[in-house]
């Protein structure tokens, strides 16, 4: 369980980071409703897209990703950061995406920013791990 809550923090972090950078630089985001709550349950529609759709578009798309060595896994994350956007807009708290570059730069940003914080917080998650008690 803490696993979840975990990632779902870290997804909410890095979706609020690359909506607020892609904003501030490019433009091309439009929030919905731009309080904090909003970023939770992205991050929960996130987490639940990135769980279901990615690996059917992955197992698909499986020849582009061979042919263009891994690039096109960009696309695809493109594709889920817009996807989240509409689904999470359906009800309430998305966001809608003006260009294609808009997308891509913040489906980066979204991929950067949770790398490296789960790098950072892996460790705390183990050690939170051995000190609950069996």
């Amino acid at each position: 369980m803490a696993r979840f809550i975990l990632r779902w923090a870290i997804n909410a972090v890095a979706l609020y980071a690359a909506i607020i950078f892609v904003n501030n630089t490019i433009g091309g985001i439009e929030l919905q409703n731009p309080g904090w709550l909003s970023y939770v349950w992205m991050a929960l529609i996130f987490g639940l897209i990135n769980a279901l759709v990615r690996p059917l578009l992955t197992v698909l798309t499986c020849p582009l990703i061979l042919l263009t060595l891994g690039l096109f896994t960009l696309i695809i994350n493109t594709l889920l950061f817009y996807l989240v956007g509409y689904i999470g807009s359906i009800f309430g708290v998305g966001y809608s995406v003006e260009s294609f570059g808009a997308a891509f730069v913040g489906a980066i940003i979204v991929s950067l920013v949770s790398f490296v914080l789960s790098l950072l917080l892996k460790d705390e998650l183990k050690e939170w791990k051995q000190r609950k008690p069996a």
